[in-house]
């Protein structure tokens, strides 16, 4: 037996059979399509991922926010920092590409500035458009200077309008800043707080998992009691139990990383109970049995030939968990016990809603949620798709 076809043997794979016979190690459940013998694991994942068109929506979705979180900056008409009073809520600016003086057409869209009169009888601010100038929206234009990637000087913004003029596309807060803009810088909190906990999540839920499937007895039921003592606390308390102990002097980064690790080691659970299942009916496979019977240690079988089989199902895993920590953290930052300043995140930005009276004189102060479901469905719609293509070999 060669070293290729050892290793192939030990880790569930069956070799190219090029005599035309087959090799008498078989994955369950795979053809024998000449296709996708000559078509490696990722190939064929990717071939039946992408049949999907959700999947493809949910995948595009959730790299359209990573990407605007990154390029925050970029993408604002103004600077994301800034502070104007003057400004406070401001409702969303419509777009126009018909002047209301004439009703001409201008192939460029322009924006009004927006004024705002009193109500002689409630004494309620109303916004109305002053039609009597248009700005023209111009592209990469020059504003204001931000650091691109927290390093790089610049003063390019993808979108705005000449001095004078304004443009809020989901209009302003409180403080008079641009809802756009602080959507999108929202969601670097929001995003990497989540993936972060997830990772943690994983890693933890799936290695013992692993070691609980996989050593059985005694080392299985400390495993399984433990597992089962942590999913017995309800969730959602215990985080808001544990979120309200984060020091209220500890810096900002401290209190991300807290943050990140309450919710990851609470959302473990689920994973290590799926992947102990897995494991117990792999531990038993003649490519296990082949690697003991060779001499592979515990920990080469763990990390070589187990983890890879059950991977694909943690990365399902993965891009499910994520909207549950995005709703928690954002829950959680509501109610003034999660992220606070100078740290900002979607459920931060909603704080503002608690006050009904703004909420029903400035309703787009909702915004946020946009983001919010837009990330969900992203990630919902993405792990959908890993999951039925994390099988390729299955008929569908």
């Amino acid at each position: 037996m060669t070293a290729e076809q050892s290793d192939n043997l030990t880790s569930g794979i069956r070799p190219q059979d090029t005599s035309g016979e087959g090799t008498g190690v078989a994955v369950i459940g795979r053809g024998t399509n000449d296709a996708l013998d000559n078509e490696s694991y990722s190939q064929l994942v990717w071939r039946r991922f992408r049949r999907s068109k959700v999947s493809i929506v949910g995948g595009i979705m959730v790299l359209t926010l990573i990407f605007l979180a990154i390029f925050a900056d970029f993408f604002s008409p103004t600077t994301i920092y800034g502070i104007d009073l003057q400004a406070s809520f401001i409702p969303p600016q419509r777009i126009h590409f018909f002047n209301d003086a004439n009703g001409n057409f201008h192939l460029g869209p322009f924006v009004y500035n927006m004024e705002y009169t009193l109500d002689p009888a409630t004494f309620q601010v109303m916004w109305v458009e002053d039609t009597s100038k248009a700005y023209p929206i111009h592209f990469f234009v020059q504003g204001s200077e931000y650091k691109l990637l927290g390093f790089i000087p610049m003063n390019l913004h993808f979108f705005g309008v000449e001095e004078g003029g304004t443009v809020h596309i989901l209009g302003t807060d409180k403080l008079g800043r641009d809802l756009w803009g602080k959507a999108c810088e929202a969601g670097r909190i929001s995003l990497t707080m989540s993936l972060f906990g997830t990772i943690i999540s994983v890693v933890i839920g799936s290695v013992l998992g692993i070691a609980s499937g996989y050593f059985g007895g005694w080392v299985d039921n400390v495993l399984q009691r433990f597992t089962e003592f942590v999913t017995a606390f309800p969730q959602l308390p215990l985080w808001m139990a544990l979120a309200a102990l984060v020091p209220k002097t500890a810096d900002s980064f401290s209190v991300f990383v807290i943050m990140a690790c309450i919710f990851a080691l609470l959302s473990w659970t689920t994973l290590a109970r799926e992947v102990r299942g897995k494991v117990l009916s792999l531990r038993e496979s003649d490519f296990i049995m082949a690697a003991k019977e060779m001499g592979a240690s515990n920990s080469r079988i763990i990390f070589r030939h187990l983890y890879p089989n059950v991977l694909s199902h943690v990365i399902v895993i993965l891009t499910l968990t994520v909207p549950g920590i995005i709703l928690a953290e954002s829950f959680l930052s509501f109610l003034g016990i999660g992220i606070t300043e100078p740290l900002i995140s979607w459920g931060l930005m909603m704080r503002n809603t608690q006050d009904i009276q703004t909420l029903g004189q400035n309703s787009w102060i909702l915004a946020p949620i946009i983001f919010m479901v837009l990330a969900v469905l992203g990630f919902n719609f993405l792990g959908d798709g890993l999951r039925d293509a994390a099988d390729p070999y299955a008929t569908k």
